[in-house]
C-alpha cells in the first residue's frame, strides 16, 4: 500500500504523522511512503531527510492524495480534504468525530475509510496506538514549562545569604496522562504539588510520584474512571459543590493551577471559578490543558493568554504539544506506524481492515460507505475496576495521641512477654545444663551483644554499607574463635580454627572489593 502524509494546514500546527524514522519501519511492513512536499519542516525535517529515507516527496496535496491508499495526517480533515478522498481510501487522523458528525457524513458520502486516532480504544494491546495519550504526555510536560516562564519565581525553595525564598505551591486538577506528567515535572523542578482528581484510586500514583493528593470530605465518593476507558465520569451535584469549596479554600494558597479535567464526548466541567482566580495571589498562574473543549476555568480564552484583574496569568493554549513538535511528531508518527502494524498483520504490504479486532473496530468511525461510530464497548477492559477502598480519614490530635498511646501499650506487652520468656529460658539452662555449656553459652551471648552494638556503630562511610556489616560479623567471629580456640576439646579447637579461616578471608575479600568499588569512583 501507498501511505501519505500532507502538510497540516491547520494554523499553528506544527507536527507531522510521518518521520523518517518511521517510515522505515513502514517500508518493513511492506508499504511505501510518501510525503508532501515542506510537511515536515516545522517539526526539523527537511525533504531531503525524507528523500534519504526512501520516502517520495511529492509537490502539492492533491498529488499526494490521487496517489495514495492511506492517507495520515495529525489533525482532523478540513472539508477540502474530505472533498479530496476517493472510494476505498483509508484517512488516519485525530477525527473527534462526536463533535464532527458533518464531516463523517461527508467521508462516508466519498465512500471512504476513517480511523480516528482518538478514539483508539485504552486496552492494554493498544497502547502502542494511544496517541492521546502520547500527546497528553507531552501537553502536561509543557504546561509547567509554560507555567514557569510565566510565573517568574523560582519553583524550588531557595537558602542564599540574600535571604530565603519558600517553594512554589502548584496544584493539578485530574492525574490522567496529562496530569501526571505536570505532577512529575513540577515535583522534579521542586515545587510543593498537590493533585486532585474524582477517582480516589489514582492517590496512590500521585503519592508515589512526590506529590500530595486532595482528599474530600465525602462520604459518597462512588466515582468509578476504569468504567469509562480511564477517563473520570461526570460528578454528582453534592461532590461538585463540595469540590469547589475545596478549591476556594486552596486558591489563595496555590502559585500555579495546571487543570486537565475533561469527559469524553462532553464540554469541559468547569472547575476553577472566576472567584477563585480573584482569591489567588498576583503573578499566580492558571493553565487549563481543557481550553479546546471549552475550558475548566471561567477566564479561559482559547489560545490567548489573558492576564485578571488581581494579575493572575490565565493560559488557553491548545497547541501544547507543536511547541514541541519535533518530540510531537516522533511520537505521533510512532502510534500511526503501531496501527499500520495492526492492520498489515502479514508484513505484506496488504491491509486488513479486520472489523472484529477491537482496535481497529474502536479507532473506525467511517467504513463501507457506513458511519460504525459509536463503536461497541471493547471485549477486554484496559484496567480491572478498582474496588472501592475505604477513604482514609485524617485523624484528630485527641485520636492520633490514642493511637499513638495504643501502639506504645501493644509494644511494651510484647517485650515484657518477650523478656519474660527469655528469663525463664535462661533459668533452665542455669539450673540443668553443665559447667562446660555454660562457659561456652557466656561467650556465645557476649559475641551476639557485642556483635549487635559494632555492627550499628560502624561507620558507613569507611566502606560499603554492605561490607561494613559483613566484616563486623567477621569480626565478632573471629573473636568468639580466639576464645574458643585454647578449649581443651580437639572438636572445638578445629572449629574455631575454621571459623577463623573462613572469616579471615571474608574480611580481606570485603575489603578488596571496597577498595575495587571505590577506584572506580577516582578520577584518572
Amino acid at each position: 500500500m501507498k501511505i501519505g502524509v500532507p502538510a497540516e494546514i491547520f494554523p499553528g500546527e506544527a507536527r507531522v504523522a510521518l518521520t523518517p524514522d518511521s517510515a522505515q519501519h513502514l517500508k518493513k511492513l511492506g508499504h511505501e511512503a510518501f510525503v508532501q512536499s515542506g510537511a515536515g519542516l516545522k517539526a526539523g525535517i527537511s525533504d531531503a531527510a525524507y528523500a534519504d529515507a526512501g520516502v517520495t516527496v511529492l509537490p502539492d496535496a492533491r498529488a499526494l492524495f490521487e496517489a495514495v491508499d492511506i492517507v495520515a495526517k495529525v489533525r482532523p480533515p478540513v472539508e477540502a480534504e474530505v472533498d479530496m478522498l476517493r472510494a476505498g481510501q483509508t484517512l488516519i487522523s485525530f477525527f473527534w468525530p462526536a463533535q464532527n458528525e458533518a464531516l463523517m457524513e461527508r467521508a462516508k458520502s466519498r465512500g471512504a475509510t476513517v480511523i480516528a486516532m482518538d478514539m483508539v480504544p485504552r486496552i492494554s494491546r493498544a497502547q502502542k496506538m494511544d496517541a492521546l495519550s502520547s500527546m497528553a504526555n507531552i501537553a502536561g510536560y509543557r504546561a509547567v514549562i509554560e507555567a514557569g516562564n510565566n510565573f517568574g519565581r523560582f519553583f524550588t525553595g531557595q537558602v542564599t545569604a540574600a535571604g530565603k525564598i519558600p517553594p512554589a505551591k502548584v496544584l493539578v486538577v485530574g492525574a490522567g496522562v496529562a496530569g501526571l506528567a505536570a505532577i512529575g515535572t513540577s515535583v522534579s523542578l521542586g515545587a510543593i504539588t498537590y493533585a486532585f482528581d474524582v477517582r480516589p484510586e489514582v492517590a496512590e500514583q500521585i503519592e508515589s510520584m512526590g506529590a500530595e493528593f486532595v482528599f474530600l470530605d465525602f462520604e459518597d465518593q462512588t466515582q468509578d474512571g476504569a468504567a469509562t476507558g480511564g477517563y473520570a465520569a461526570p460528578s454528582s451535584p453534592e461532590f461538585r459543590e463540595k469540590q469547589l469549596a475545596k478549591f476556594r479554600e486552596l486558591a489563595p494558597e496555590m502559585d500555579i493551577v495546571i487543570t486537565t479535567a475533561l469527559i469524553p464526548g462532553r464540554d469541559a466541567p468547569k472547575l476553577w471559578l472566576k472567584d477563585m482566580v480573584a482569591a489567588m495571589k498576583p503573578g499566580s498562574v492558571v493553565v487549563d490543558l481543557a481550553a479546546e473543549k471549552g475550558g475548566n476555568c471561567d477566564l479561559t480564552v482559547m489560545d490567548e493568554k489573558v492576564v485578571s484583574e488581581n494579575g493572575v496569568t490565565v493560559i488557553g493554549y491548545t497547541d501544547f504539544p507543536s511547541r514541541m513538535a519535533a518530540q510531537a511528531s516522533a511520537l505521533y508518527a510512532t502510534n500511526i506506524r503501531h496501527m499500520m502494524t495492526d492492520l498489515t498483520p502479514e508484513k505484506d504490504g496488504v491491509v486488513v481492515h479486520d472489523m472484529e479486532d477491537d482496535v481497529i473496530r474502536g479507532a473506525t468511525v467511517v467504513h463501507q460507505g457506513e458511519i460504525t461510530f459509536p463503536p461497541p464497548p471493547p471485549k477486554v477492559k484496559a484496567i480491572a475496576a478498582a474496588k472501592p477502598k475505604d477513604k482514609p480519614k485524617e485523624l484528630t490530635p485527641e485520636e492520633k495521641r490514642a493511637a499513638e498511646a495504643a501502639a506504645f501499650r501493644k509494644q511494651t506487652i510484647f517485650q515484657v512477654g518477650v523478656l519474660a520468656v527469655g528469663a525463664a529460658l535462661m533459668g533452665l539452662i542455669g539450673l540443668y545444663a553443665p559447667d562446660a555449656f555454660m562457659s561456652h553459652f557466656i561467650v556465645f551471648a557476649l559475641a551476639c551483644f557485642v556483635g549487635f552494638q559494632v555492627i550499628w556503630n560502624v561507620s558507613h562511610s569507611l566502606h560499603t554499607p554492605l561490607m561494613a556489616v559483613t566484616n563486623a560479623i567477621s569480626g565478632i567471629v573471629i573473636l568468639g574463635a580466639l576464645l574458643q580456640v585454647g578449649s581443651g576439646s580437639w572438636l572445638v579447637v578445629i572449629l574455631a580454627a575454621v571459623s577463623i579461616l573462613i572469616a579471615t578471608i571474608n574480611i580481606v575479600g570485603g575489603f578488596l572489593v571496597t577498595r575495587r568499588m571505590l577506584a572506580m569512583f577516582q578520577k584518572s
